[in-house]
């Protein structure tokens, strides 16, 4: 299949791009601006340096290539900077991934996955946790919004064009590098939980913070969903088979059904590395919400995906020895 991968040298992406091309059969092109992405975490196909923004440069892409699908990640994506800085998140998150959806429908790309988030749900009600795919969709901050917008332009593109099919993948928290250690997140600055754990326990940071300890949870941290990006990785090659087989558009949870505490999150890290790194307490953050765990059956149900790192010391163990690495 020949498949473009907007966003192919970011974390998420670049490990997708990875299992794509253990398979062997496919021809991928990466497009990425490299902002947060890297050259050599792009292990197979090749590599285009654009910004999705350039219209006319992405609709000549496709006109070149003759694409088969489309595989979308390349999204803002930190949340706090999301609430200081909505413009930019709505150009990149929505704007730019409906040009690309309008390359899609001009070129004849009927097959299109999409990078989404639980951020879509917002808070939801204690009584719908674990998160069904049905249930309300309410983001309490722009980057869940921008999202959002996304989805429903995919399914009102599908409804107005038939052979267009498209997967949305909500994906709760992914954490954890690749099991042979060849790639994992390098993103400088980074704000997600078990990186900056990673980072404190190697002493790249003096400290970490806790956002927050008097949410409505036991330990008074918030909860989540944490999913190995292999495991988050194989659900997208996943989901191009279900289209391939001809299944209906759809969206689908990427999660384990279970969550962990900040805490517990971090005494699994001190317990890992055997480093008992600083802990401060600071204020919440601006867009969090205090649970956020996935019902995942309708995705092992339908699509047949099965989990196989399903373990938090074993994606902070990943983490943590990618970390050593860089």
């Amino acid at each position: 299949m020949n498949i473009l991968v907007n966003g192919g040298a970011g974390y998420i992406g670049s490990h997708v791009v990875k299992q794509l091309g253990e398979q062997g059969d496919h021809h991928i092109t990466v497009v990425d601006n490299l902002v947060t992405g890297f050259e050599d975490a792009v292990l197979y196909g090749d590599l285009v340096k654009l910004d999705l923004s350039e219209f006319d440069k992405v609709d000549k892409l496709f006109e070149e290539k003759k694409f088969d699908a489309v595989i979308h990640f390349a999204a803002s994506l930190i949340v706090p900077e999301s609430v200081s800085d909505p413009i930019k998140y709505y150009m990149n998150n929505t704007v730019n991934t409906t040009n690309v959806i309008k390359c899609c429908i001009k070129h004849g790309v009927n097959r299109f996955i999409f990078s989404s988030t639980a951020a879509t749900y917002g808070e939801p009600d204690s009584s719908l946790i674990p998160i069904k795919e049905d249930a309300p969709t309410a983001p309490i901050n722009p980057y869940g919004s921008s999202k959002l917008m996304s989805e429903t332009i995919l399914k009102d593109t599908a409804f107005a064009h038939p052979d267009f099919k498209y997967i949305a993948l909500r994906y709760f928290n992914v954490a954890g590098a690749s099991i042979d250690g060849k790639i994992g997140q390098s993103t400088k600055g980074a704000t997600h939980l078990i990186k900056v754990a990673a980072e404190t326990a190697c002493g790249k940071r003096d400290k970490m913070f806790v956002f927050g300890d008097d949410y409505d949870t036991p330990d008074g941290t918030c909860i989540r969903d944490y999913i190995h990006v292999e495991d988050l990785a194989s659900a997208h090659l996943k989901a191009l088979e279900y289209l391939e087989e001809g299944n209906d558009s759809d969206l689908f949870n990427c999660g384990y059904g279970h969550g962990f505490s900040v805490l517990e999150v971090l005494e699994t890290m001190k317990e890992v590395s055997g480093v008992d790194f600083k802990v401060e307490i600071n204020d919440r953050r601006a867009g969090d919400p205090a649970i956020l765990v996935s019902d995942n059956s309708k995705i092992k149900k339908k699509m047949g995906w099965q989990p196989k790192y399903d373990d938090l010391k074993l994606i902070c163990k990943t983490a943590l020895d990618w970390e050593k690495k860089i």
